[in-house]
Order: C-alpha cells, then structure tokens, then sequence
C-alpha cells in the first residue's frame, strides 16, 4: 500500500514539489531533482512504517528541503552554497510547511515555466527543458515528442540547466512587456504536458489524468495572467474541448474507442461549453494562431451530431492553413488523414507517400498507423500490415498498442 501511495503522490505532487525546491535553491535543478528523489526514497521506508500522511505534498516537499539541507551541509566549504543553506533552514524553522499561493503571478510551477522558457534559450531547448522538469516526462518521452534521438534531447537539456544557472536567469514571472516574447515556448510546454497526459507515450494507462488536469490548469492562469492575447485563450479552448471526449475513449473493458466509434452523451458538457467560450473569445481578438486553429479544427468534432455528419471538408481546410502558419509533418499527417475522408483513401495516401521522405517520421507511430488504416481501406492487406506492424512495434503504450493489434487482425485478407 505504502509503495501505491508514494507512486501516486509522485505523478500528482512532484512537478509542484520541483518547482518550489528550484525557487529556494536558487535555479539549481541538479540538487532540487536530486533532493525530491531522496524524498521519495525517504517515504518508501517511512510510510511503509507509519502510512501515509495526511498531506502527502507537504510532506514530501518538507523532506525534500531537508534533504537538500544535508546535501548541501555535506558541501558547506563551498561559499557560494552558504547563503542557499541558510535561507532553506530559515524555511525549514517554520512551524507549518509553506503554503501554496494561489495567485498566478505567486504560482512556483507558472514561474519555472517562465524561467526555462527565457528567450537567452532556444526555444526547443526552453520547451524541452520546462516538459521534463515539471511535465513529469522521461527525456525519451520529450524525445519522441521532438522527433529527436534521446541522447540529443539530453544534451540540450543539460545545456540549458547550465545556461540559466550561468546567466542568473531570474525565478519569476517577468514583467508585462517581456511577457509576449516569452510566451510561445510556455504555450508549446503546457501544449506538450497535455498531449503527454492525453495519450501517454509510455504507460500501461492510455490517458496520465494528472498531466491534463495541470495543464489545463496552467492554461487557465495563462489566460488569467494575458486576458487579452488570443493564442493563450485558443491554448485553453483546444485543452478542454479534447478533454471533454475524454471520458469517452476508454470502454468498460479499458480498450481503446476511436474518434469515430465515441458515445457522444458520454462527452462532458461543461467542458465543451467552457471551450467553445473560449474558443470564442479568441476569435473575437482577431489575431489567429495556430492554437486556435487547432481548436476550431475540435471544434467541428465537437458541433456535430454524429461521426457521419463532421464536415471534413473545413476540417481539411482548417489544417491545410494551420499547415501554412505553422509548418510541421505532424500536421500534414493530420491533413492527409482529414482529406482521405473527403476524397477518399488513396487522395491520403499520396500525401502520406510525400510525407515519407522526411526522417523524422520513420519513428512517428501516428503515420504508420494512419498509414495502415488508409491501406487497409484502399484494399492493400500485405501493405497495411507492414504499416500495423511498425507502428505496434513503435507504440510503447499498452492500450494504443492493444488496439493497433486489434484493427491488424480484424483486418480483411
């Protein structure tokens, strides 16, 4: 039970956690991530003793600092490490742990994002840094987001922690005017940290219900902090209007339910509501982006009464534009998907074929898997299922791969 509840503060308190430990370090990753992971190492053996706290957070958050006391204590010839120990042991004489603030401008997860995401960094290293550092993902689930091999995702990151350490990036949320430069790499992270809570990329679970819930509730202090920019309110609306199918992607046996094959009672109506406000208020700020293209391409999920009644004509043409604003093969898969529904598979499959030139979709499970289904339809069994194949044996999550399966031998022959 102790090893459950240990597993379960990880995934729902360590971004928060990480966040604040970096803030009392100063910006010091290395010793804040080294510290949380001696926490957790602490609470395996302590709950198991005693159970688990009432306050799982605090707890952790509290031990956390403690451990990087004794690590710190353990380098006290270092000069430059006094002033960090002493300002942690200050902390740490309180009475009670230090309560979460509640505003955005005062939120330690909203500030680190807007560390990493300081424009002295590239701004794939800003976003991949900010994803692995409190998105909760591995650096090889940053990898395949990025298209890149590991050890290069690994490297930049490095290179960024060490970047704002040497430039003494400030901890803080900057001031308005610097906002709108740093912006695109703090929309991209809570982008990402949402895709990866959506459709785990490695996990036994289709859906990492916690990441969606933090982003979402980050994009929602984004529009608090920037009422009036358009891309942060059509950030917020793509973010709930996916989340409202949610609830309708799992069967009661935990398989996998395409777009398609959805109950749509089963759609949350508060969220779809709230998105397609939001969506509204990005509109009416005449300045389109591609988020908010992306959620009005949701948005015609969303207002149609069945599967069979979606227009994927302006589906199409939707992305064909979000292909122009933002060029990107993840988005040009998604195109050919949506014209295949017009103009039949083999229209899709052309563009697919173009596609195929572009290395960096080798390793993209979604193209060989929109690959396979388009094959399967076009009447090519042997192709669509070298196409199943690859992508089974590119998806490492379990319910995705479950259902990849499923389709490969309901295939006809």
């Amino acid at each position: 039970m102790s090893a459950s509840a240990v597993e379960r503060a990880f995934r729902e308190e360590s971004g928060r956690v990480l966040a604040t430990l970096i803030r009392h370090l100063g910006g010091n990753f290395e010793l804040a991530q080294d510290a949380l992971q001696d926490a957790f190492t602490t609470a395996l053996t302590t709950w198991s003793r005693d159970g688990p706290p009432a306050n799982p957070g605090a707890w952790i958050t509290v031990a956390a600092r403690r451990c990087a006391i004794d690590r710190l204590r353990r380098e006290r010839t270092l000069a430059d490490r006094m002033a960090t120990l002493q300002g942690l042991m200050d902390i740490d004489r309180q009475a009670e742990p230090e309560e979460e603030s509640r505003g955005a401008m005062a939120d330690d997860r909203l500030r680190l994002i807007f560390t990493c995401c300081h424009p002295a960094l590239a701004l794939e290293a800003r976003v991949a840094l900010t994803v692995r550092t409190l998105g909760g993902l591995t650096t090889a689930e940053v990898a395949r987001a990025f298209l890149v091999p590991e050890a290069t995702m690994a490297q930049r990151i490095v290179r960024a922690k060490r970047k704002i350490r040497a430039a003494g990036i400030p901890y803080r949320v900057p001031d308005d005017e610097a906002l709108p430069q740093r912006l695109a790499g703090v929309l991209a992270v809570v982008y990402l940290i949402y895709n990866e809570g959506y459709a785990a990329t490695d996990a036994q679970r289709l859906v990492r219900e916690e990441l969606c819930a933090e982003a979402i509730r980050l994009a929602r202090l984004l529009t608090e902090l920037m009422p009036d920019d358009a891309e942060a309110a059509g950030l917020l609306a793509l973010l709930l209007l996916h989340d409202a199918r949610r609830p309708a992607r799992i069967d009661d046996d935990g398989r996998f339910v395409a777009l398609a094959e959805q109950d749509r009672a089963c759609w949350d109506a508060e969220a779809t509501a709230a998105g397609m406000a939001a969506l509204r208020r990005a509109m009416a700020l005449r300045r389109p982006g591609p988020y908010q293209l992306q959620a009005a391409i949701s948005a015609q999920h969303t207002v149609a009464p069945s599967a069979e009644t979606t227009d994927w004509g302006r589906i199409a043409a939707l992305y064909r534009d979000l292909a122009r604003m933002a060029p990107s093969p993840v988005v040009e898969v998604n195109r050919a998907v949506a014209v295949a529904m017009v103009e039949g598979p083999v229209a899709g499959l052309a563009l697919l074929d173009a596609l195929g030139v572009d290395q960096r979709l080798h390793a993209y499970q979604p193209f060989h898997a929109a690959r396979a289904e388009l094959l399967r339809q076009a009447g090519d069994r042997a192709g669509a299922d070298r196409a199943y194949l690859r992508a089974i044996d590119l998806s490492a999550n379990a319910v995705q791969r479950a259902e990849l399966e499923r389709r490969r031998v309901a295939a006809p022959g």
